[in-house]
């Protein structure tokens, strides 16, 4: 799942296009952008709180009246109480709006959330500097002929000095392999599309192209993650930096086969959606039997670059 830290700058899902078919055709570069959660389908922490406390395969509680019960037997019950009156409880619905808020309150308000402890921002503050095998690795990362990851995951200053989230909110569709180990994906006509549902309805039937899409998420504290991309695909970062660059140079080494042994593309989404993933971007325009845009040094270094963004009081998983 996406980090819980750096949250609090995450615009509003918003999607603008132009008024002429001949402008919208010309804009390229226009992206949905913002929103929580994978699909954006939430604009505040606080809209978004109910759904894993109600989620099945998440907290699993059965109602708003389940949670409420709860609540009023948590340490903290008669704060919930003072805040938002002695009978809240009686009013599950309200309870669960107000979980909400509290939440959403101490995601943002709370500087564990937000700390920007990291090296890279020792760097930027001009209180460190990268070592050469990190500074390479920012190279690498920046380079538009290259990795050219700071397209979507900015890397500068913002208004007034303000260090980035290493994202730009924006959504991508980049063809992550199915992942087998989800139950769901046990049905061969079940796709998570992301904008385009099961879960979020709201646009699939407007926007085609946006099938397949996610947001980017930030890349803080990616280092100490054990699962990467929106279907928990990978599990170590240099797979799926790998992954990254080799996705159309060497798709028979990510990609399942049919029953006649041609490699199936982009195979998470339905056939009709496929020509949807991103094949203009660098390094995403590589053929096949191309060469990787890094080499495996290349990678070690874009790693060590990558761990500079861990946070002072996080952990970097081993390897």
């Amino acid at each position: 799942m996406p980090s819980l830290r750096y949250l609090r700058a995450v615009p509003y899902w918003t999607f603008t296009q132009a008024n002429s078919l001949k402008e919208r055709l010309e804009d390229g570069d226009n992206q949905p952008s913002g929103g929580y959660t994978w699909d954006g389908r939430y604009n505040t922490p606080a809209d978004q709180a109910a759904f894993p406390l109600l989620n099945p395969d998440e907290m699993a509680n059965s109602s708003a009246d389940d949670v409420a019960q709860k609540l009023s037997k948590s340490a903290y019950a008669q704060q919930f109480r003072q805040a938002f009156g002695q009978d809240i409880f009686s009013r599950p619905a309200q309870a669960l709006v107000d979980l909400g808020k509290v939440l959403q309150a101490f995601q943002f308000n709370d500087s564990s959330f937000a700390p920007y402890s990291s090296k890279f921002d020792r760097v930027l503050d001009g209180r460190d500097h990268f070592t050469p095998q990190e500074a390479h690795g920012l190279v690498l990362f920046s380079d538009p002929d290259k990795g050219n990851c700071a397209s979507c995951h900015l890397i500068n200053k913002g208004a007034h000095g303000a260090h980035p989230a290493l994202t730009d909110y924006n959504f991508q569709t980049l063809g992550v392999p199915r992942n087998t180990e989800i139950p769901a994906n046990r049905d061969p006509n079940f796709f998570d599309m992301g904008l385009c549902g099961p879960l979020r309805q709201d646009e699939a039937k407007q926007q085609k192209w946006f099938c397949g899409m996610f947001r980017t998420p930030t890349l803080r504290n990616v280092a100490t993650r054990r699962v990467f991309f929106h279907n928990g695909m990978y599990h170590t970062l240099e797979v799926s930096l790998r992954f990254y660059v080799e996705r159309d140079t060497n798709p028979e080494k990510w990609y399942s086969k049919d029953a006649h042994g041609h490699v199936v593309k982009f195979d998470d989404l339905p056939k009709n959606l496929r020509s949807n993933v991103d094949t203009k971007t660098e390094p995403l325009t590589n053929h096949l039997g191309g060469k990787p845009v890094w080499s495996d040094s290349d990678i070690r270094d874009v790693m060590a670059f990558l761990d500079t963004l861990t946070d002072a009081d996080a952990k970097t998983v081993p390897r």
